[in-house]
């Protein structure tokens, strides 16, 4: 391992998605008021609400009112779920969604939103996602490592990714469609450049852009970066994380510090405490308790006819909903807005998944069909009353 190390970063792909929208504003391409519509085909329906239309600000800063990840997104397989995800998918999901708040009325960390954008933007420059981004960012930023593309040369350098829970080895991430939200692969190297053109250590064409991004502030988010201060020191930041791969960017204005911090294990086991730790000493890493593994549990044979007593819809809350599934001899459950995940039974009512710290509790009445689940994720539990 060394810096020249290749990771795939996740949704930090979505600061550069963001950088793209500020270098084409600086450069008179597009407005941030421009509505999302405009640079899109004439068959995408962008939907609308209160006679007010989506604009590339809005999806800049996850307040456009679109969810998290689209409801027609059926993975083939759980540990790469974006493959084969296409925007004709992702087009077909947007012309047919209905928004529940007004836009721009609040933050709602949304995938699919900088997706869009990512496609908006290159739409408007006339070239593909990967090729604008490397010829407006990486090119000018000597970040020659960082690519959305496996090239052979790519393949030779890049670190292989685990489960959080089993810590399989799973398959590089493959993004499509979804790459303006996930699909770059970089380096700490080429990071920390990217870090120190944000602190101002290098001069580059994109300074007024990059300076541009932290002029536009709307709830806990920037353009594309997120902001909190604590103990009286503001942190400019972004995670990411795919199935096998951790990821932590982020730096302290007024200390010009920058941190890069890049794991090959999965989204299940959360790296930033690491990061704003480095970033002010005030801010305290997790310790103790806080950083015991996830417990180790063994699957258990099942008779397949018992999922059907958990299969329907729970409400966690007024708009969460989790969708529990069969198909054949194997489990899935679903939140609103979240990707899909398979569970394995660890008992005739406990069941765990194997990618990350996820396990379900079903209780069940005088019948043996389930009423409620619990369900815990990464140490949170939700209760939640069947519906359906």
């Amino acid at each position: 391992m060394d810096g020249d190390i290749i990771f795939e970063i996740g949704s930090n792909t979505k600061v550069f998605t963001a950088l793209l929208l500020a270098d084409m504003v600086e450069r008179g391409e597009v407005a941030l008021q421009d509505a999302v519509a405009k640079y899109l085909p004439s068959i995408v329906k962008m939907p609308e609400r209160g006679g007010k239309q989506i604009r590339l600000v809005d999806l800049a800063t996850h307040t456009s009112g679109l969810p998290r990840d689209p409801a027609n997104l059926n993975p083939q397989d759980p540990r790469n779920p974006f493959a084969g995800y296409s925007s004709v998918k992702l087009y077909d999901f947007v012309s047919n969604y209905r928004l529940t708040r007004d836009i721009g009325s609040r933050f709602e960390y949304s995938s699919v939103g900088s997706a869009l954008l990512g496609d908006a933007l290159a739409l408007r420059a006339g070239v593909d996602y990967e090729g604008l981004l490397v010829k407006r960012i990486m090119d000018p930023l000597s970040m020659d490592s960082t690519r959305i593309s496996l090239t052979s040369e790519i393949k030779l350098r890049l670190a292989a990714g685990h489960g959080y829970v089993t810590k399989e080895r799973v398959p590089p991430f493959e993004t499509d469609a979804y790459a303006p939200a996930g699909g770059l692969r970089s380096t700490a190297n080429d990071l920390l450049r990217f870090l120190a053109a944000n602190l101002g250590y290098v001069e580059t064409s994109l300074a007024p852009a990059l300076a541009a991004m932290r002029n536009v502030r709307r709830g806990p988010m920037l353009l594309g970066w997120g902001a909190v201060t604590l103990h009286g020191c503001e942190i400019i930041h972004h995670n990411g994380g795919t199935i096998g791969v951790n990821s932590f960017i982020g730096f302290n204005p007024k200390t010009r510090v920058g941190v890069v911090i890049l794991s090959n294990t999965g989204s299940g086991g959360p790296i930033d405490d690491i990061g704003f730790h480095l970033l002010n000493p005030l801010i305290a890493a997790r310790s103790g308790n806080d950083l015991q593994p996830p417990k180790k549990r063994e699957e258990a044979a099942l008779d397949p006819k018992i999922l059907d007593r958990y299969v329907g819809r729970y409400r966690i809350s007024k708009n969460d909903i989790l969708t529990v599934s069969r198909r054949g001899d194997r489990l899935f459950v679903k939140r609103t807005g979240a990707l899909e995940d398979e569970m394995y039974p660890e008992s005739a009512r406990e069941f765990f998944a194997k990618l990350f710290d996820d396990q379900i509790s079903f209780r069940v009445g005088a019948n043996g069909a389930a009423t409620d689940v619990v369900y815990h994720e990464n140490g949170a539990s939700w209760r939640a009353k069947r519906i359906e």
